[in-house]
């Protein structure tokens, strides 16, 4: 008698697959290759900041996710989208506008959303629907969340005042800096909370795919994932300045006080994790886990119809890299001189003696101008950073760009708002930021910064970023170029906004007048 050992299933996806997988590799490598110095940046962040390094594991698990989808996925026969070429062109401007207004997160985004709408450009919608999570865990490589930063270290610093004072403990508060008996708080960016809550969501997100089938539940522990970071940081604050205060400043206040924070946050987590394997649902077959002939009665596609939708995708990707050489401003042009005697209108007059030593951070400008005037005894600070032939390493509009950095140990900002102002003949609307001196944070009349800034670009006061993006994308695509300028006057309370609004109407003309003429400079 003879004994026969049952062989495995063999696995035979259907016709087409084999010319659809090539097409496939072909353009996601092209599309690498075209935008290589995005995708490089992006891999950069990833080193260098911690907030971003589990971005390392993102394209892993996305491609773990898709294989372990190999047998259903195989089921479809793959027939390419043609009709996705238009949305995929839109992201190619869309990358073409980020990169001209050097936005990181913009070119960052468009570069991922090609790559995935490849996907169904070429396998077809009904075929990507079945690996459409993984394709959008994609996204979270894309370094993004930090503007939420400066909400987050206010929210911190509020919570951790409330129950210091619940606790009985007095505290004097300014801003993101409070004092209490045994010393001196501030809430900086390692404390807002950010990297925990974006570690939250990328990890709450794929454990709720793994666990949950239903989209209602997968919904609500996202939820979860997104809130339980925000309160435990707000707690870790707390505690930690509570170890410092308890202990005589000997326990929590160096760089162990961050490590006792990813401890708490670990732990928390954890818990998270275990109460949510009460309602998992890993038993449950999810709507689209099997697919047959019967139910996706489609020919399959043509054979060279996958190829033919990666060469027109191509060409697609590669039309923004081209267009962007076109628009090249070629040799660099020289600084224009900004001379603050032009400024000198109205009574007002320029004196040698410095008015604070503060200025604005804001990195790399091509040129500045600093200078303070002076009339019937009061006096105005003038600051111009002017930026021209903008790039990644030099630009007006960037989160890193600010009025004073969290970690200035010699101002602080404790109040921010907006004005109308008239600027010559003009109102407008200008930004606000008071600024106090941590030097006398307990003074009884600590000195005290009003700075009224906004931004100058191809014309026109703004302070929106946003529009402020946009309006240099537009000057850029009509060959006007993206000269501008980030503009701050400032005086010293009291009395402050009375004098920058006497200096903004008897100097705002000749201040246009001076920076329509640099941005003229060639």
């Amino acid at each position: 008698m003879n004994s026969a050992v049952p062989s495995a299933p063999t696995f035979a996806p259907a016709a087409g697959w084999k010319q659809a997988g090539v097409a496939l590799i072909v353009i996601e490598l092209v599309l690498l290759a075209l935008y290589f110095d995005t995708a490089r940046a992006m891999v950069e962040i990833w080193w260098r900041s911690g907030t971003f390094n589990h971005a390392f594991l993102v394209p892993p698990i996305s491609l773990w996710l898709i294989w372990e989808k190999r047998h259903v996925l195989g089921q479809v026969p793959p027939r390419p989208t043609p009709w996705l070429l238009l949305p995929l062109a839109l992201i190619a401007f869309g990358w073409l506008l980020g990169e001209l207004v050097a936005v990181n997160v913009l070119t960052q985004f468009a570069l991922v959303a090609m790559m995935v709408l490849a996907v169904p450009l070429v396998i077809g919608l009904p075929a990507a629907r079945i690996i459409a999570f993984p394709l959008a865990f994609l996204f979270f490589a894309v370094p993004f969340g930090e503007f939420v930063m400066p909400t987050m270290m206010a929210w911190t610093a509020k919570f951790t005042v409330i129950g210091l004072r619940a606790s009985g403990i007095p505290v004097y508060q300014e801003g993101l800096h409070f004092v209490i008996p045994s010393g001196r708080w501030s809430v900086v960016e390692a404390c807002s909370g950010v990297r925990y809550l974006i570690a939250s969501i990328v990890v709450g997100t794929l454990y709720a795919y793994l666990n949950y089938r239903s989209l209602k539940r997968r919904l609500i522990f996202i939820g979860v994932a997104i809130v339980i970071p925000l309160v435990a940081n707000w707690l870790r604050a707390y505690m930690i300045v509570m170890l410092g205060h308890l202990s005589g400043n000997t326990l929590a206040v160096g760089i162990d006080h961050l490590i006792y924070g990813w401890v708490f946050f670990g732990l928390v987590m954890l818990i998270m994790f275990a109460i949510g394997l009460r309602w998992r649902e890993h038993d449950i077959v999810a709507s689209g886990e099997s697919v047959t002939a019967t139910t996706l009665p489609m020919p399959p596609a043509p054979p060279r119809a996958a190829l033919a939708a990666a060469l027109l995708a191509v060409a697609i990707g590669f039309a923004p890299r081209a267009a962007l050489r076109l628009m090249d401003e070629g040799a660099q042009l020289p600084p224009p001189r900004l001379s603050g005697e032009t400024l000198a209108q109205g009574g007002w007059q320029p004196v040698s003696e410095p008015l604070v030593d503060w200025q604005p951070a804001y990195a790399n400008p091509t040129t500045t101008l600093q200078a303070v005037f002076a009339k019937d005894g009061r006096r105005v600070g003038v600051f111009i950073a002017w930026y021209q032939q903008q790039n990644y390493e030099r630009k007006l509009i960037t989160s890193t760009n600010l009025v004073v950095r969290s970690e200035d140990k010699a101002w602080a900002q404790v109040g921010r708002g907006q004005r109308e102002a008239l600027l010559g003949a003009e109102r407008v609307s200008v930004r606000s930021a008071t600024l106090r001196s941590l030097d006398a944070l307990l003074a009884a009349d600590p000195p005290r910064l009003t700075v009224w800034h906004w931004y100058w670009i191809d014309g026109h006061v703004v302070i929106n970023d946003m529009l402020g993006k946009l309006r240099l994308a537009w000057a850029k695509l009509s060959g006007r170029g993206d000269a501008s300028a980030a503009v701050f006057v400032y005086a010293f309370e009291p009395g402050s906004e009375a004098t920058l609004a006497d200096f903004l109407a008897a100097t705002g003309g000749a201040l246009d007048v001076l920076l329509e003429r640099a941005a003229r400079h060639r």
